[in-house]
């Protein structure tokens, strides 16, 4: 613990912009891991296929109800489409376009923050770095010529701190970003299908009504 404290101590001042950003973007991961994960648990495969057959049935008031009950883009829209006073396709299809742009851009929401605040990271780094080396070699002037070489690596190496610190922050972050922006297509192209298969459902079952 000493060692990584005095790690921290040894990078300078702007360890501290680096240790913000990193808590900035802890939060919108675990943010984003909310919405996009346990907020969107309920719109499974098996969820999709049981309201999809509650509206082959003709269970139409069903099916919107436990969409209604379901947190997450799928049940937001089909909500939307179940409850559709037409039952003509274009008219169907109209009610998922206006619940999807409603729904489906909140699962990317905020996830732009963790790349950008990954590079901010990075960059941070390399400026206490840069401060740091302008410090270590102001300091070497001030000391013997046989302590110099010395001094500038002992320099050097502290200066180098808050690059190594910034990266230990933007890697994490930028793997946590492309693990999050894969769920959410995941998600996006599951409620896409959801929807086609909705409309074809219940555009189907009122033509065999007829």
């Amino acid at each position: 613990m000493n060692t990584l404290l005095e790690y921290y101590r040894s990078g300078g001042p702007i360890m501290h912009a680096i240790l913000a950003i990193a808590i900035l973007g802890l939060s919108v991961f675990f943010e984003r891991v909310y919405v996009i994960i346990f907020q969107s648990q309920g719109n499974s495969r098996p969820f999709i296929e049981k309201i999809l057959g509650l509206a082959k049935a003709g269970k139409t008031e069903e099916a919107a109800r436990l969409c209604a009950e379901t947190k997450g883009a799928i049940g937001h829209i089909g909500e939307l489409v179940l409850r559709s006073a037409s039952r003509n396709e274009s008219d169907l299809q109209n009610a998922a376009d206006a619940a999807s742009v409603g729904a489906l851009p909140a699962l990317t929401r905020r996830l732009h923050y963790l790349p950008m605040l990954a590079n901010v990271a990075t960059l941070f780094g390399l400026l206490g770095t840069i401060f740091g080396l302008r410090e270590a070699f102001a300091s070497v002037a001030l000391v013997s010529a046989a302590e110099r070489s010395g001094k500038l690596a002992g320099g050097i190496a502290i200066a180098l701190n808050a690059t190594g610190f910034g990266l230990l922050v933007a890697i994490p972050m930028t793997l946590a970003h492309g693990w999050l922006a894969s769920r959410a297509e995941v998600a996006i192209e599951r409620a896409d299908e959801f929807s086609v298969r909705l409309i074809n459902a219940l555009s189907a079952k009122t033509t065999r009504d007829e």
